[in-house]
């Protein structure tokens, strides 16, 4: 009997439907569901095709139960960007997973490529995509000391997060300090947006730093992750320490083990007593003004051109030159609102002690005060972790110490 010509077409329709996809499907992908496809029956890919908004830690995999995978090619596309994701294929062919460094990022797109075979041979090709969550915020952290800097051997690497850190712990295990030779190193947290990490001496001479910044997509707090995925380095120079005697009215500077001076100084005046403890030096300036206004001592003084300013604490404590005390209060008296005087003239001499002390010094070196009558600084008031004994650094750590 002939088989009608509708009927027949409708069979050939039918057949092409049961048979296995070539690896360049002939149908628009329009044209049917993601399930009903030939090689969604074999390749199975989970995120689901056209998913949106998939966590980052979600599950990402290829399976193919009933045969084996050729070939899995996954494009990852962020910022702009594209990369491949790596990954690797289980050794009996059955599944693809993404390695290590193949985690999923957030706001990306991801296009995947398979190729398998059934247990008859017959291979077949599929493509799907999906998109990861998008945050709405995201957080960064501003770093010290600058990348490619030549510091002294008491710097102290401080992070400061734009946004409050509730997560610390996945925060803190994304960034690490590492040095060449290795020093043990740890981390201490002051409060929700500062993160620190100091070995437990002061560097060695000659030490690289590393400072990897691991960030990127680590959730910080609720809705909120990181942005940064980068790894700086800084150099350590020489070693000097100076100590600054405010009952005697002397800073002594030694450096390498020998003394290179001993300097007369104007400290803290009656009520206004320079911190003790040990200060680290975090910012130089050629001259800079300095208003009483700023750090609550209102109109009681406001000079434009301070000479050869090391700031010592963010509370406004500095090292600098002075050339409006009277010569002969240097090394015999305290006159200074808490900064520590060195004798200056206006404008800035490199003759002065003030102009040779801020040639030899470095960011990164320690200042340390004594028998000043003041208490000893706070260990977040600049960077002066070094006030705080190794023990309770490592309590500081959001990771047990």
């Amino acid at each position: 009997m002939a088989v009608p010509a509708a009927a027949l077409a409708c069979l050939v329709v039918l057949g092409g439907c049961t048979s296995v996809s070539p690896v360049t499907p002939a149908a628009p992908r329009t044209a049917f569901t993601d399930d009903a496809r030939p090689a969604a029956g074999l390749i199975r890919v989970v995120p689901g095709d056209r998913a949106e908004d998939v966590p980052a830690d979600a599950r990402f995999e290829v399976r193919v139960p009933h045969g084996t995978l050729e070939r899995v090619d996954v494009t990852e596309t962020q910022d702009g960007g594209q990369r491949p994701l790596a990954g690797r294929i289980t050794p009996d062919g059955h599944t693809w997973r993404p390695t290590a460094q193949g985690r999923l990022g957030l706001a990306a797109r991801y296009a995947v490529d398979v190729v398998a075979r059934d247990v008859s041979g017959h291979r077949a090709a599929r493509h799907t995509t999906f998109t990861t969550y998008v945050p709405e915020h995201r957080f960064i952290g501003y770093f010290t000391p600058e990348p490619n800097s030549t510091v002294g051997t008491g710097m102290i690497v401080s992070l400061g997060f734009n946004r409050p850190i509730t997560d610390r712990a996945a925060v803190e295990r994304a960034i690490r300090v590492t040095s060449d030779p290795p020093a043990e190193i740890a981390a201490h947290w002051f409060g929700p947006t500062r993160l620190d990490f100091r070995p437990r001496t002061y560097w060695k001479p000659g030490t690289v730093v590393s400072l990897a910044l691991r960030l990127r997509d680590v959730r910080g707090g609720e809705g909120v992750y990181g942005s940064q995925d980068k790894t700086v380095t800084f150099t350590v120079g020489r070693s000097q320490i100076s100590t600054v005697d405010a009952a005697r009215h002397t800073m002594e500077v030694v450096r390498d083990g020998r003394t290179m001076a001993t300097l007369p100084i104007t400290a803290g005046g009656p009520g206004n007593a320079t911190y003790n403890g040990r200060m680290v030096i975090s910012e130089k300036f050629d001259v800079t003004r300095m208003n009483g206004g700023t750090v609550g001592f209102g109109g009681e003084y406001d000079i434009s051109d301070v000479p050869h300013a090391m700031r010592l604490t963010a509370s406004g404590t500095f090292l600098h030159g002075n050339y409006w005390a009277r010569p002969g209060a240097f090394g015999t008296v305290n006159t200074s609102h808490g900064c520590i005087g060195l004798r200056d003239t206006q404008g800035g001499s490199t003759s002065s002690p003030a102009g040779w002390f801020y040639d030899a010094s470095l960011v990164g070196d320690v200042v340390e005060v004594v028998h000043s009558g003041e208490r000893t600084v706070a260990p977040d008031n600049g960077l002066g972790g070094w006030n705080m004994s190794w023990e309770e650094w490592r309590a500081g750590s959001a990771l047990g110490g």
